[in-house]
């Protein structure tokens, strides 16, 4: 529970005092729960704004929509490459603070792509959880309580997986049986997801980047902790760059030595890897024609020898992709609930009609045309 005045140990027990059910949950709290003292929630967007305002005050640049292609480091400057073209970038160090970085790099096989997804409630009864709770359900699930405009919602969270992986509109229909469980619930007003890398021992991967170019670091690897790890990674790397000392630089390195407790996470988390990168191209399905896929859907298909990622929008109109994802030759799997194609070994997605959403790929799939009665609305 996360809250800067959290209830005493003796309270925690009484879900009354956090749920809106008259003890018809009770056994939710049987067991024993752990409480954690001042602490505090704040709000992201106006933490990281604030921070962007102090950068351009000290006299930094910030570029949007401005996407990185190409890096090469020459004469102790590193070079980078952006789209729009024009837009060529010099400096001494280089921070990949990117969620996993670009490439394939050994950081993509210590790493593994999570999906978060995330209710946005509103109750009937008003009562709101004061504190931040989690279970230690597997998969987990958290709550806690956000104020818009005077009015309050229970931010519920969790049902986590792997990206690609399982169904994620289950996954929001889990969710809310589960908030349905323990919470009146009136209205299901936002709903959305997000993406997290999980590191191999349990502890993000902060500093330089193992085989890059002199003067790059990266941090990644926060396990869905971004806030307090992202602001960490500022900490460490600038003390790096600076060549001050930090307490926390050698355990967090991104160089260390993978710990044998860490062996069988490492294992198990990059064994569906290895085996998407060749069942994926073992399995076939065939479509008689694109007409046969519902609208709204989308498919890897076989079609003339080939295989295609389909997707069907609502009015009939087929796109048609290259399904290998840009990033290391897997084959991308389709996102009902977010209408995406997402890789399923290291989290790349794109967007129906193959834009990037999310890296380590740099590139676009690539569109393939389809002959015309092959568009034949229905």
């Amino acid at each position: 529970m996360n809250n800067e005045h959290a209830w005493p140990m003796n309270e925690v027990k009484d879900n009354k005092k956090i749920f809106g059910r008259d003890g018809a949950n009770k056994s939710l709290w049987q067991a024993s729960a752990l409480c954690f003292e001042r602490q505090a929630q704040f709000h992201p967007l106006k933490y990281a704004s604030r921070l962007a305002d102090e950068f351009v005050k000290l006299g930094g640049t910030i570029l949007t929509q401005t996407c990185v292609k190409e890096t090469s480091y020459e004469d102790g400057l590193h070079h980078v490459a952006c789209n729009p073209h024009t837009t060529r970038l010099r400096a001494k160090h280089l921070v990949y603070a990117t969620h996993i970085p670009p490439g394939i790099n050994l950081l993509s096989f210590r790493c593994a792509p999570y999906r978060s997804y995330v209710l946005g409630l509103k109750l009937k009864d008003q009562v709101y959880p004061k504190d931040l709770v989690y279970d230690m359900q597997e998969p987990y699930h958290y709550f806690r309580t956000h104020v818009i405009n005077d009015q309050p919602y229970l931010i519920l969270g969790g049902e986590d997986h792997k990206t690609g992986h399982d169904d994620p509109q289950k996954a929001f229909e889990k969710l809310e049986a589960y908030a349905r469980q323990y919470f009146h619930i009136e209205k299901v007003a936002y709903k959305w997801s997000s993406q997290y890398y999980v590191p191999a021992d349990g502890l993000p991967y902060i500093g330089q980047l193992p085989g890059g170019d002199e003067h790059t670091y990266v941090a990644t690897g926060f396990n869905g902790n971004g806030m307090v790890f992202g602001t960490l990674s500022a900490k460490i790397i600038s003390d790096i760059i600076l060549n001050k000392p930090n307490a926390y630089a050698d355990l967090l390195t991104p160089s260390r030595a993978k710990p044998v407790a860490a062996f069988t996470s490492f294992v198990k988390e990059n064994a569906d890897v290895v085996y998407h990168f060749f069942a994926d191209r073992l399995a076939t399905e065939d479509l008689d024609t694109m007409n046969q896929l519902p609208n709204g859907t989308g498919k890897i298909v076989d079609f003339q020898s080939c295989k295609l990622a389909i997707y069907k929008d609502d009015a009939g109109q087929v796109t048609a992709l290259n399904p290998i994802c840009k990033h290391a030759g897997c084959y991308v799997a389709f996102n009902a609930a977010e209408k995406s194609w997402d890789c399923p070994c290291h989290g790349g997605r794109y967007d129906c009609s193959g834009r990037l959403l999310n890296g380590p790929p740099t590139e676009n799939l690539e569109t393939v045309p389809l002959p015309a009665p092959e568009m034949k609305r229905t």
